[in-house]
């Protein structure tokens, strides 16, 4: 059944017009009144419901959809445990794949960063045109996937200033994925975690955090660690930490 976005209140039994993009999305699926449609609000920072609503299309307008809220169902299929990404973009592409893939994955939230040796350089409205894109890309990674929470993608900023309000606590551990010769197998220290933890993973962009860059999230309380021996791409380390940390 095709799964819609819906950042509005739900409650069922209710008539109610889709916004406009779950509208479009329905139109162009040539869906009609009667057919069957699933409804889920937990977006970016939302107090949401959980789960999700069964739906059935009523009318069809030239531009609007009206719906029939049904029956609330109360699935879970979000991580056990909250990760939280911080990523030097990766350029051209890569970053929509990467907000796509992570949100499948199942990430609280994606903070996007520029570094020393970032190649994307966002500011002023091109930067919060490229935010809001990659959230359209989130809620749409999670109307495919399953997911109930929608990722929220934070607005850019510089690594500088981020690293500089960061710090551990009990409940929230900060790893960031480190060639440095201290660090720890990713494994070993996600085991050391226990559940449930909030994380915090920082990871570089293409040719990584610089040693200075590196350091200042050190002092910061960051823990090192590594995915092995091998290089990855700056998209690719980061979903392969994801997957270890989520699944």
């Amino acid at each position: 059944m095709p799964r819609f976005y819906c950042p509005t209140p739900l409650v069922t039994g209710e008539l109610l017009e889709l916004p406009a993009g779950a509208a479009r999305h329905v139109q162009v699926l040539r869906l009609q009144p009667g057919d069957g449609i699933t409804l889920f609000n937990g977006g970016p920072g939302s107090a949401g419901s959980a789960g999700e609503f069964s739906a059935t299309v009523t009318r069809m307008g030239r531009s609007e959809v009206q719906v029939q809220v049904g029956t609330h169902h109360a699935v879970q299929r979000e991580a056990a445990r909250s990760v939280h990404l911080a990523v030097g973009m990766p350029a051209n592409e890569r970053m929509d794949w990467l907000v796509e893939k992570a949100a499948e994955l199942g990430v609280a939230s994606i903070q996007p960063l520029m570094t020393e040796r970032s190649v994307l350089r966002l500011a002023g409205e091109r930067a919060e045109k490229k935010v809001a894109h990659w959230q359209s890309v989130a809620v749409a990674a999670c109307e495919q996937c399953g997911g109930n929470r929608v990722p929220l993608i934070h607005e850019v900023t510089t690594l500088a200033a981020w690293t500089r309000v960061q710090s551990a606590s009990p409940t929230s551990q900060l790893l960031l994925l480190s060639l440095g010769a201290g660090a720890h197998g990713l494994r070993a220290a996600v085991a050391a975690l226990g559940m449930p933890v909030a994380i915090t993973f920082l990871s570089g962009p293409e040719g990584g955090l610089s040693s200075a860059e590196e350091d200042a999230a050190l002092a910061r309380g960051f823990v090192p660690v590594t995915l092995g021996p091998r290089i990855l791409r700056a998209e690719t380390a980061a979903l392969c930490a994801l997957a270890a940390l989520l699944v």
